[in-house]
């Protein structure tokens, strides 16, 4: 089992910028494809960015949404058991609760679907 917990949601103004934190227990991550989730509400969860295991020392393929390629990145620290996602740019469109997910297969995937274990999400709320 693989228990997730985001942090690092908040309040903040359009143009500004968070970092969110999804550590887990349990197990390592190394062997996790992760992915950034968010559900505004009313509307279904969908797919912010996706990073793969470890494919060497540095190396890590990475998928983004559209909506916010550009001003979104994802990183992993396996020795910290914790993927991030540094968010900037914002806009209000972004709020929404925020999920990091886990998929054993190691899949870099936009599909809600492929992940296996999933944390309780933090508020992101942006305001114009």
């Amino acid at each position: 089992q693989v228990q997730l917990v985001e942090s690092g949601g908040g309040l903040v103004q359009a143009g500004g910028s968070l970092r969110l934190s999804c550590a887990a227990s349990g197990r390592t991550l190394r062997s996790y494809g992760m992915g950034w989730f968010r559900q505004a509400p009313g509307k279904e969860r969908e797919f912010v960015a996706a990073i793969s295991r470890s494919g060497g020392p540095t190396y890590y393929a990475t998928y983004y949404a559209d909506s916010v390629k550009g001003r979104f990145t994802i990183s992993r620290d396996n020795a910290k058991n914790t993927v991030y996602l540094q968010m900037n740019s914002l806009k209000p469109e972004d709020t929404a609760v925020y999920y990091c997910a886990a998929d054993s297969y190691s899949r870099v995937s936009f599909v809600t679907g492929d992940y296996d274990y999933w944390g309780q999400g933090t508020q992101v709320t942006v305001s114009s």
